[in-house]
């Protein structure tokens, strides 16, 4: 199984960021997971606010701690809601179960990661989040 990579996270966050800009989007946080949890790369556009960073980390973090996109997650969430609570309690509140939070996969399908996007609508931080992931070369995955 590869790893994933400082370089790659950084390319995810920039292209992801000018994505955004592209799109005309609010300031967005953009936060890379490596397959075991931890903070790989981060970065906050000015102006964008002071839980952002809180909730992009929470996408990205229950999408590896579920194994899939948080799109999905928040589908589960709202046919499961007894379980998504209890979820919420196991994970301390790190779980954020709205779109934004994608999976990172490597050449042969692995989970090498994650990135969460908070900042703009659900959405959007999607769609970001996948375009930066594919420029890095690598595959997202958004569902289940």
């Amino acid at each position: 199984m590869s790893s994933l990579t400082l370089k790659q996270a950084n390319t995810i966050i920039e292209v992801a960021l000018k994505k955004g800009h592209e799109m005309k989007l609010h300031p967005l946080t953009v936060a890379v997971l490596d397959a075991g949890g931890h903070l790989t790369a981060f970065q906050r556009e000015d102006r964008s606010g002071i839980m952002r960073y809180d909730i992009a980390y929470g996408k990205a973090w229950g999408a590896l701690g579920m194994g899939f996109g948080s799109r999905h997650i928040a589908e589960r969430a709202a046919n499961m809601p007894g379980f998504f609570g209890a979820l919420a309690v196991v994970s301390h509140g790190r779980m954020v179960p709205v779109a934004g939070g994608v999976l990172v996969l490597d050449g042969a399908g692995e989970i090498i990661g994650a990135v969460g996007i908070s900042g703009d609508t659900s959405d959007n931080d999607e769609a970001c989040a996948v375009a930066g992931i594919e420029a890095a070369g690598l595959a997202a995955k958004v569902g289940a």
